[in-house]
C-alpha cells in the first residue's frame, strides 16, 4: 500500500493525472485547439497588417505629392515677389541701361537663395518691358511673367 502511494504522487510530479491513459487524448485535443487557435490569430493579424498597409500606402503618396505642391507654390510667390519688385525697379528708370532685345538679368536680393535654380530674362522692345522668371526644372513653381508699357 506504502509503493501504491509513492506512485500516485510521483504521477502527480510528472503532471500525470490520476485517471491515467483515460485522460491522455483530452489533453491532445486541447493543445490541437491551442494551435488551430494560435493559427487562426495569426492570420488574421496578416490579413489585418496587409489591409493597413493598403489603407496607409495612398495615404502617404498624397502627402509626399501635396509637399511637392506646396514647396511649388511657394517657390512661385517668391519669383513673383522678385519680379514684381525688379519691373517696380525698371520702371523707375533703371530700363534706360538696358539695349532692345533679350537678354539675361540679374535680381538683387537675399531671398533669391529660395528659389531654385532658373534664369531671369528681360525684354525690352521699345515702350514695352518684359520680365520673365523660368526655372530650370519642372514643376518648381512654373514661369512668371510680367509686362509694362514705358511712360
Amino acid at each position: 500500500m506504502v509503493k501504491l502511494l509513492s506512485n500516485r504522487s510521483a504521477e502527480h510530479r510528472l503532471g500525470k493525472s490520476e485517471a491515467g491513459p483515460r485522460n491522455e487524448p483530452s489533453r491532445r485535443s486541447a493543445l490541437r485547439s491551442r494551435a488551430r487557435e494560435r493559427g487562426a490569430l495569426m492570420a488574421e493579424m496578416v490579413v489585418a497588417m496587409a489591409l493597413l498597409i493598403f489603407a496607409l500606402m495612398p495615404l502617404a503618396y498624397s502627402f509626399t505629392k501635396e509637399q511637392r505642391y506646396l514647396r511649388s507654390c511657394y517657390q512661385r510667390a517668391v519669383a513673383m515677389e522678385f519680379v514684381d519688385g525688379e519691373m517696380e525697379v525698371l520702371l523707375a528708370g533703371e530700363w534706360r541701361a538696358f539695349k532692345d532685345g533679350v537678354q539675361p538679368y540679374q535680381p538683387h536680393g537675399l531671398a533669391l537663395t529660395n528659389l531654385p535654380p532658373g534664369k531671369f530674362e528681360l525684354t525690352v522692345a521699345g515702350p514695352k518691358l518684359r520680365l520673365e522668371w523660368s526655372p530650370a526644372v519642372k514643376d518648381h513653381g512654373g514661369a512668371v511673367v510680367r509686362e509694362a508699357a514705358v511712360k
